[in-house]
């Protein structure tokens, strides 16, 4: 049986390393990586870097190599991907599950701004705040390059490019992050408006802690949605028992059939 997961998150590589551990003997396991980091983190087993051609070009891959089952652990915010991988699935018959950790929910204290878009955070931002922690990545910095009476601290695993903000330092660094780095970061740098994507998990959600300890605003974009659709888990445990029963029952398509 051969399995494609769509990775580049340490969920994936959590079910890479659990497929590959000798508890599923036969099991081909493929990991996906999109390329946008320079040094990723590599799961065990096969890994292929790059994209594969839209929807089309990911079915015809999916063909060639026989594979059974996808698992799109991918960021919560790769919608082009997740898209591409519901019609592909649709396409040749493969079964598809989205592996989604859950989103980040307010608590007491928390003084959040939800939006769905980067457009729409940066149209809040001069109303908020003047120094703002930017965590939403390299990419898409040029819907905040008009906001020259603002400054930005930009948090990231790769050096941004334009366009982006005039008035902006880059902090090149990647989680997990500790309560105490985050309330040093936000009392060095000032800052006074935290700008974030609702990625969810662990890693990244000291920041708002800090930003409520501070009675800072948190600009939250808000994720897209899985596929209409595609059944989702919130966890790599639950990807590998959706694998498991599938395996027991045979319920794999037969690679040799019409």
């Amino acid at each position: 049986m051969h399995v494609l997961i769509l990775g580049g998150t340490a969920e994936a590589r959590s079910l890479a390393e659990s497929l590959a551990a000798g508890t599923h003997p036969g099991l081909r396991v493929t990991s996906s990586l999109a390329g946008r980091v320079s040094t990723p983190r590599l799961p065990p087993g096969e890994v292929r870097v790059g994209g594969f051609g839209g929807a089309e070009g990911l079915a015809r891959w999916l063909s060639e190599h026989a594979v059974d089952a996808v698992v799109d652990a991918t960021h919560p915010f790769a919608g082009t991907i997740s898209s591409n991988a519901a019609s592909a699935a649709a396409i040749t018959g493969v079964p598809l599950l989205a592996l989604r950790r859950p989103g980040w929910t307010p608590v007491a204290g928390d003084v959040w701004h939800a939006t769905g878009s980067l457009e729409e955070a940066a149209g809040l931002l001069p109303a908020l705040g003047r120094r703002v922690f930017l965590t939403t990545g390299r990419l898409g910095l040029a819907a905040f390059a008009a906001l020259d009476d603002l400054w930005f601290l930009v948090r990231s695993v790769d050096a941004p490019q334009a366009p982006a903000p005039a008035r902006m330092e880059v902090l090149l660094d990647r989680g997990p992050f500790t309560l105490r780095g985050e309330r040093e970061l936000l009392r060095r740098h000032a800052v006074d408006v935290v700008v974030t994507k609702d990625s969810g998990g662990e890693a990244t959600a000291p920041k708002l802690t800090a930003a409520r300890e501070a009675g800072l605003p948190v600009v939250v974009i808000r994720r897209p949605p899985v596929p209409s659709g595609v059944p989702v888990v919130p966890g790599p445990e639950a990807a590998a028992a959706w694998l498991d029963e599938r395996l027991h029952r045979g319920a794999f398509p037969d690679p040799g059939g019409p």
